[in-house]
């Protein structure tokens, strides 16, 4: 494999040499989520970002992945920070989890530090040194010297870092898109990027997300446009479903409301949190007589309210999919409703995001959504936008983050159509550090890195062992096998007795139990009939005659339980 090439390739620089500077990625990387990577330089760590991943499909009843942080359990003594880009979940949502475990300063900007707060008082972890910095401040972290940058995004107060080294600067752009028509009159500090480039950067860390699709991001103020459109048209309420977190498109959303004399409605957990964070910081202007409880919606007019809901993602127990499914204690959807999902897909979620958009028709709502409708933009840089941070910054080393590998690897084709050579450009990998010098580079021996599966309060407990058996229990159900024995006696004490679940209706499959009890007696009985035959032995041969029956009967594996009950 070509990374396999790269990880042998070393250009040296003299006799002696300082420490290199060692990136390491602990999450994605080949992936969407899960955030997280240590920049190590001799005695000194840092680490940027601390988010989580949904789990994937065949993660059965996991709510959350996060990172594996035993490399940094490993060497805690030299952990100097966490330095957080923005307060999406993906870069804060492991915090709970992974913070308690180092006493550090948590750096980050006010939003995103006010939404990591409520996390932790949700989890009931406290004392953390949360330090609140503002964009174009510095900090220093032992050998580190950070400084924060103003960036674009889908949701307020995101940053870029530029990490000073003994050995050179290093950017992470974190999530960024270049919009020079913010709602907020923001801009990107496009200036501070052009003069770090000019400045000289060992090694740029870029956000891939979008590297496959072509030209521009289109600016968040469309948005806007489409809801004004949208509206005007309306004759009866409206729902809009968004991600929380969009500050922003919040801020659109209150403003058409307000200019077509509209009141607002809000439901949904996420949703009432972060408009209450968003308001008291001062990032979001809802007046309070625009406001309207749930309790008091009845009596506003329909063509006089708009309902702002969770759930553009089809989450089963958001707003909008329980006033789909009717089971929402206050709100439904009606006839005449305007729907918008304003929102795009989260990989792995459009079969959820299909389901509630055909629950919304069958309820007679008009439903908005999808890219033509012009109801959402994407808050990650396109290729133009990709090319003018590459041309800005003119990194001697260039290191595609945040995706899969196919966006790792697009972004590493406009590295190379830009003019930086191959063998500067290094695709991640997790766990592999990436070491860097001012005129060498290689990859590093990999350290500890995976994932940690959150389930319920279990944090680590539920591993590829457990998944396995969830697995076999959803597709071919539970078989259990009481038997009675006595160890004086050479035989079974009773008819063995079956329990299925999942597997078969056992009133309606009584040809197959009776064998099944056939198979087990006589499995039991030759056991027993044997010297030395002990109790597991019994379990292991009656389970393995029992799984050949079943699947030559019905070419299904169920999960077999054989108990054993001595008298």
């Amino acid at each position: 494999m070509r990374n396999n090439r790269q990880r042998n390739r070393t250009r040296t620089g003299g006799a002696k040499q300082k420490p290199a500077i060692r990136i390491i990625p602990l999450g994605g990387i080949g992936e969407i989520g899960k955030n997280m990577t240590v920049v190590e330089y001799g005695d000194d760590m840092i680490v940027i970002d601390c988010g989580l991943m949904f789990p994937e499909d065949d993660m059965l009843g996991i709510d959350y992945v996060i990172p594996d942080v035993e490399y940094l359990e490993k060497n805690r003594e030299k952990l100097r920070a966490i330095l957080l880009t923005h307060g999406h979940e993906d870069h804060i949502g492991a915090t709970p989890y992974i913070l308690p475990k180092f006493s550090v300063p948590v750096y980050g900007t006010k939003l995103t530090l006010s939404l990591v707060e409520i996390k932790l008082a949700e989890h009931g972890v406290k004392n953390q040194k949360l330090q609140c910095i503002e964009p174009g401040s510095r900090v220093k972290c032992g050998v580190f010297e950070v400084e924060f940058i103003k960036v674009s995004h889908s949701i307020d107060d995101a940053v870029a870092l530029a990490i000073h080294t003994p050995e050179g600067t290093l950017v992470h752009t974190g999530d960024f898109k270049i919009d020079f028509t913010p709602i907020d009159g923001k801009v990107a500090d496009i200036q501070r990027f052009t003069e770090l480039g000019k400045e000289g950067v060992l090694a740029l860390m870029s956000d891939s997300t979008n590297a496959e699709n072509k030209g521009y991001t289109i600016s968040e103020r469309s948005v806007g446009q489409s809801f004004e459109k949208n509206f005007s048209e309306a004759k009866g309420r409206i729902v809009i479903a968004t991600f929380a977190s969009n500050v922003h498109r919040l801020q659109q959303v209150v403003d058409v409301a307000r200019k077509y004399n509209r009141k607002i409605c809000l439901t949904g957990r996420s949703i009432l949190r972060i408009t209450s964070v968003a308001k008291e910081l001062g990032y979001l202007d809802i007046p309070e007589k625009m406001i309207v409880e749930m309790d008091e919606i009845d009596r506003v007019r329909d063509n006089k309210i708009v309902i702002l809901a969770t759930g553009s993602q089809g989450e089963p127990m958001s707003g909008l999919v329980r006033m789909a499914e009717g089971e929402h204690s206050k709100l439904s959807v009606k006839q005449g409703d305007l729907v918008i999902l304003s929102s795009s897909s989260i990989p792995g979620n459009e079969k959820n995001i299909s389901h509630v958009i055909n629950l919304l028709y069958r309820q007679g709502a008009r439903v908005v959504y999808g890219e033509m409708a012009q109801v959402h933009v994407s808050g990650h840089a396109c290729q133009e936008e990709l090319k003018l941070m590459l041309a800005m910054i003119k990194p001697q080393y260039f290191i595609p983050v945040h995706g899969e590998e196919r966006h790792l690897y697009s972004h590493a084709n406009l590295a190379y159509d830009m003019g930086i050579k191959h063998r500067n450009v290094f695709i991640p990998q997790l766990g592999l550090p990436i070491e860097l010098r001012q005129k060498s580079a290689k990859y590093g021996e990999a350290v500890e890195s995976g994932i940690v599966m959150i389930d319920g309060l279990g944090v680590g407990d539920v591993g590829s062992a457990v998944l396995k058996d969830r697995q076999v229990l959803s597709q071919d159900g539970l078989f259990v096998v009481v038997l009675t024995l006595s160890r004086g006696q050479k035989g079974l004490v009773s008819d063995p007795e079956i329990l299925s679940r999942g597997f078969v209706y056992v009133k309606e499959a009584e040809d197959l139990m009776m064998h099944a009890k056939k198979v087990i007696t006589r499995t039991v009985n030759e056991c027993m009939s044997g010297r030395g035959s002990n109790w597991s032995t019994i379990k292991s041969k009656v389970k393995s005659a029992l799984s050949s029956y079943l699947y030559n009967k019905t070419k299904r594996s169920p999960m077999i339980l054989p108990i054993i009950i001595e008298v």
